[in-house]
């Protein structure tokens, strides 16, 4: 039983990276590199793996494959059938995501740290830590591929309003239906210390709150000092920049 998980687990791991043809058994014959490096995939670290026990010649790269992915995602099937990417895209991605992320998941700490790369004018953490809180779904302090592709299909591929609730989702960040003053303002200070103050033209220490005044000003209808998700997509829908900047997203993959 427990060769034939690991036959399953490998055949699964080699499916997803597309390093195995379906159709004769045999391990295919195109390189097994990722062929694109998307921007995404940066922030995407993840611990390094174990050391490999002793194992025969034989088995190394296959055996090595195993005791480094710690967590093996679904099966391709499954993720076609729940996200908005084809087979070949998974497998790009996964291609990806394994090689920067061997052991299958990545922390907050180790988002954090190569988040922080893109920005190294100013303090990320604090956004970084939103940023994962919203990929992180099920709550268990770490982001799987499962998270990532389901995060990004919708960031991706999602419909105006599935990529709105997921932003709304961003900004809302005691989960409680709606996005609070002190939430936004929270947000918007973690955009400002990770653009850095010696940015040019250079921000003043007021800008973040005067966002939040103009943000509320456009969603908070009718003036309880709260924005709901109805209001937040509404004012959203009748911002032509945000719609513009929701399009440069579609055709990144």
């Amino acid at each position: 039983m427990k060769a034939k998980n690991r036959d399953q687990s490998l055949s699964d791991s080699r499916e997803l990276d597309g390093s195995y043809d379906q159709l004769t058994g045999n391990p295919s014959n195109s390189q097994s590199k990722k062929t694109i490096k998307q921007r995404f995939l940066k922030l995407l670290p993840c611990c390094k793996p174990e050391a490999a026990p002793s194992i025969s010649q034989n088995s190394v790269e296959d055996d090595f494959e195993l005791s480094t992915v710690c967590h093996r995602p679904e099966s391709m099937d499954k993720l076609q059938e729940q996200t908005k990417f084809t087979k070949k895209e998974l497998q790009v991605l996964y291609r990806g995501f394994k090689n920067e992320c061997p052991c299958g998941v990545v922390n907050e700490e180790n988002f954090k740290t190569i988040y922080s790369q893109f920005f190294p004018q100013g303090d990320s953490s604090m956004y970084a830590h939103f940023l994962f809180e919203a990929f992180d779904t099920n709550k268990n302090g770490s982001i799987s591929f499962e998270d990532f592709v389901f995060g990004l299909s919708i960031i991706l591929r999602g419909t105006i309003n599935d990529r709105l609730n997921w932003a709304f989702n961003l900004y809302d960040l005691n989960k409680d239906g709606c996005i609070t003053k002190e939430e936004m303002l929270d947000i918007m200070r973690s955009i400002y210390d990770m653009m850095g103050k010696y940015t040019y033209p250079s921000m003043q220490d007021d800008v973040p709150r005067e966002h939040v005044e103009s943000f509320f000003q456009k969603m908070d209808r009718n003036k309880d000092g709260v924005v709901t998700i109805e209001e937040f997509i509404e004012s959203c829908k009748k911002d032509e920049s945000i719609m513009q900047s929701m399009q440069l997203f579609d055709n990144v993959i």
